[in-house]
């Protein structure tokens, strides 16, 4: 496992009429405090990556459809440096997945209807700590 990166088994509660979800509690380990809450759609066979948070901890479930990510520590000071890891969330393997800064992400749409991914960060967004690279820069299998 990437260091510091932690893939939390959620719970799901059925109840009379459907589900609820549990994302993240103020009282998690991996609550780093609350910036914004966001949504984000990925289509069949679509990738999109590569970026790097230099200072946001992303915290992301898929409740629906299934999204495939691939992250790789960029972390010079990291005994896990370069080295990548595969992650498949969906709502039959539903997971939390924390990414923390200095960590690189892609991921890809494996679920053919809608897949979508919610992410909770510890901080706005802001496109000044956030670097991207195109897909090519990286030598990483896609192929579904």
């Amino acid at each position: 496992m990437i260091n510091d990166l932690i893939l939390t088994d959620m719970k799901t509660i059925d109840v009379e009429g459907g589900s609820v979800l549990r994302v993240l509690r103020s009282n998690s380990n991996e609550f780093k405090g609350f910036g914004e809450a966001y949504f984000s759609t990925v289509k069949y066979k679509i990738t999109r990556g590569w970026k790097c948070h230099k200072k946001m901890t992303l915290n992301i479930v898929v409740p629906m459809g299934s999204i495939r990510f691939v992250v790789y520590d960029g972390r010079n000071s990291s005994s896990t440096f370069w080295n990548f890891q595969e992650f498949i969330l969906s709502r039959s393997n539903y997971n939390r997945l924390t990414i923390p800064p200095g960590v690189w992400v892609g991921f890809q749409g494996v679920g053919v209807e809608d897949n979508i991914l919610l992410n909770i960060a510890n901080i706005p967004h802001d496109d000044n700590e956030v670097d991207h690279v195109p897909l090519e820069e990286f030598d990483y299998n896609w192929n579904i």
